[in-house]
């Protein structure tokens, strides 16, 4: 495979071998766990593709972690500039928290922060509506804060072209039969690995991507939509104050 942004999966391995589809096999009806067919794998090996061809897609991502608790990531995403903006709710114990992210390859921003006015004054700085900071490194998935493994996660469900369709012809990959997502037909198909894509049975595109994350028995979902360009920006350096040279204020605020 050609050098690539590599998908955080629980089993590290690259997320360019994705799946495609087709709903019957030339021989007749197919079964739950059939491997893909030439057709099917040459939708997967340029699924991350088109969705850098697409510009950018609507996202849900959904993670739970914890016990009883769940962290929800409603946004957009401009794969051409690799820059994206959501809605974090985190739900633990029937309490709810909301904030703002934006986010791009290197660096994530907070706002609607709690508590981040005060921290600010305490700390002798001028008012500000958002925190940065840099975006945990690829690799150090386990380590990292939840928010930040599942921005790179979305960012990551791109790539500049499209793989070997034989990658997924020669390896143990399977079609896992048809089901709605969103109201849209999709085929899904499973990993050796573990992780399952559900891809548009009318445009071939991805609609969503299931996986584990290391350490963790619960899996993460990212749904798709509403496929096209998007032009999102990151808040100003005005607006921000930068968490890196302040790090007990990061601290303070739970970030």
């Amino acid at each position: 495979m050609p050098p690539r942004r590599r998908p955080l999966l629980a089993a590290g391995v690259v997320l360019a071998v994705l799946p495609g589809l087709a709903a019957c096999s030339d021989d007749g009806e197919r079964q739950e766990g059939d491997a893909v067919s030439e057709a099917e794998a040459d939708v997967l090996a340029g699924l991350l593709a088109r969705n850098t061809e697409e510009g950018g897609a609507d996202f849900v991502v959904t993670a739970p972690y914890g016990e009883d608790a769940l962290l929800t990531l409603t946004g957009e995403v401009d794969y051409t500039d690799d820059v994206g903006r959501a809605q974090a709710v985190t739900s633990a114990g029937g309490a709810e928290q909301v904030r703002t992210v934006f986010f791009t390859a290197d660096r994530v921003w907070f706002g609607d922060v709690p508590g981040l006015a005060e921290a600010l004054e305490a700390a002798g700085l001028p008012p500000a509506g958002y925190v940065r900071r840099p975006l945990a490194p690829e690799g150090e998935e386990a380590s990292a804060p939840l928010t930040d493994v599942l921005v790179r996660l979305v960012l990551n469900l791109s790539a500049p072209e499209g793989d070997d369709p034989g990658v997924f012809r020669a390896g143990d990959y399977s079609w896992e039969g048809q089901r709605s997502i969103d109201g849209r037909l999709s085929t899904v198909f499973a990993s050796p690995t573990g992780w399952t894509v559900a891809v548009d049975g009318s445009t071939d595109l991805l609609l969503q991507y299931v996986t584990g994350l290391p350490g963790q028995e619960s899996r993460v979902t990212v749904s798709l939509s509403d496929h096209g360009p998007r032009d999102i920006a990151p808040p100003a350096d005005e607006e921000t104050v930068d968490g890196a040279a302040q790090p007990a204020l990061l601290a303070a605020v739970g970030l």
